[in-house]
Parts: structure tokens; sequence; C-alpha cells
């Protein structure tokens, strides 16, 4: 499952690959001028892979991280 930014701003990331996450859980937060705006997990799974650096400038629609099923 993907995960991408809702807008254009600087990504950081609350998890690593690998780590185990449950529906609802923070994943990452993309923070642009002053508004910051938390990326969730829509389901259960396990951190596939993570698209950017931590700090990075995001795009809205960037892929941000990957889900695979647990």
């Amino acid at each position: 499952m993907k995960i991408c930014a809702p807008f254009a701003g600087i990504v950081r990331y609350v998890v690593s690959e690998g780590d185990v996450v449950a529906t609802g859980d923070t994943l990452a937060t993309v923070e642009a001028v002053k508004l910051e705006a938390p990326i969730l997990a829509p389901g259960p799974g396990i951190v596939a892979s993570r698209g950017f650096a931590d700090f990075s400038d995001v795009t809205g629609g960037d892929e941000l991280l990957s889900l695979k099923e647990k």
C-alpha cells in the first residue's frame, strides 16, 4: 500500500523500515509554512520502505512510504 504526501512540504518520519504499525498510527508528518499534517496508517501492516530521508522536501502526491501486509 502506497502512502503519499498530501501537499508539498518537509517530511519527518516517526517509523522505520520493518516497524509493525496498527490502523491510525502516525507514520510521518509533512510540514509546510505553519501547517503540519500527520500521515496516519490506513490499516495494519509493516513498513516496507521509506521514499525519502528525514527532513527532505516533498511534493504533493510523492510516495512517502509503503506498507505491506503482516
